[in-house]
């Protein structure tokens, strides 16, 4: 299944798109909003001079939040002329607190066809901030070794490369409450193992972690079964294993485990489980007040003549 929404809000702000040369509507105020900032082949100009016209037209003092939307050639390449210009503007942009990069549904670029880049430079031209993501897997490098203020993360591929799931295990985020990861399928790039998630499962570097999402996986049922005896999960108050491939194996691995009903959340929708393990689910952890998301059960499976069973992750293309 493809993407097909834009965020709706970033930092707790609505998202407002910056309107298209010779608009006439009259702007929110420059801090009341996540600005969503986007330019295409149809345009009249590319993302960094729409940029530029935002710089001219709202005051950069007091942006709390920026979503980059489309860039004129994201089939083709990658951010760079984007991220140029936001590193010249930092000095301009002493409130940025939310920064995310491609926030392009599928009539814009294909999730997986999303050009992206190494953000290293972004995380480190801008230390204060306080949620990053990035949508699209594609060429995505991280190798920040360490970020002070970051309480969220969120990285949503249909197939996010092994480097980044190392290097984001890697690094030390003492303030991160919430990770998100859409690992993907291999179908579209991903090429991580289980293995990879184990510095994130520690929480070694993660000491403030509450809400981990390891979503959108073709190997849903092996990563379940690393996290039930992960020792993140005593302090977590949402574990989020939605959008993938979750079957019996992986429900069972989690009845298995540690006690999950300290949770406040579990979110396991856009799964394969069949009816007799989402009732022990169930009588697991409702009776505990834990808030139990068993949506888009039976997710589409295709079985071939041979008896071969295919299940898909929610966003892979």
């Amino acid at each position: 299944m493809a993407l097909n929404t834009h965020l709706d809000e970033l930092y707790h702000l609505p998202a407002h798109d910056f309107p298209e040369p010779g608009a006439t509507e009259e702007l929110p105020a420059a801090d009341a909003v996540a600005w969503r900032i986007s330019a295409s082949e149809e345009t009249e100009e590319d993302w960094p001079e729409t940029f530029a016209r935002f710089g001219a037209t709202v005051d950069l003092t007091r942006v709390r939040a920026l979503i980059v939307g489309q860039w004129e050639d994201a089939y083709d390449s990658g951010p760079g002329d984007v991220i140029e210009a936001l590193l010249a503007a930092r000095d301009r942009l002493p409130a940025l607190r939310a920064l995310f990069l491609g926030d392009m549904v599928f009539t814009e670029c294909e999730i997986s066809w999303i050009q992206q880049t190494d953000v290293t430079a972004l995380l480190t031209a801008f230390p204060e901030l306080e949620e990053f993501g990035v949508r699209g897997g594609e060429g995505l490098g991280w190798e920040v070794p360490r970020h002070e203020r970051l309480r969220s993360l969120v990285v949503q591929t249909g197939g996010l490369p092994a480097r980044v799931v190392r290097g984001i295990g890697a690094c030390e985020l003492p303030a991160l409450e919430r990770l998100e990861l859409w690992l993907g399928t291999t179908w579209y790039g991903a090429d991580s193992e289980v293995a990879d998630l184990e510095p994130v499962l520690s929480g070694a570097r993660l000491p403030r972690l509450r809400h981990l999402a390891l979503r959108n996986s073709d190997m849903q049922d092996a990563v379940a079964a690393a996290v039930a005896s992960a020792p993140v999960v005593t302090r977590l108050d949402v574990l989020d294993l939605s959008m993938g491939t979750l079957g019996d194996d992986g429900a069972a691995a989690l009845l298995a485990g540690r006690p999950l009903t300290h949770l406040k959340k579990l979110d396991l929708h856009h799964h394969y489980i069949g009816e007799p393990l989402r009732d022990r689910l169930r009588d697991a952890l409702v009776p505990a007040g834990v808030e139990l998301d068993l949506d888009e059960g039976d997710a589409e499976e295709d079985r071939e003549d041979d008896g071969t069973v295919h299940r898909f992750v929610s966003v892979g293309e």
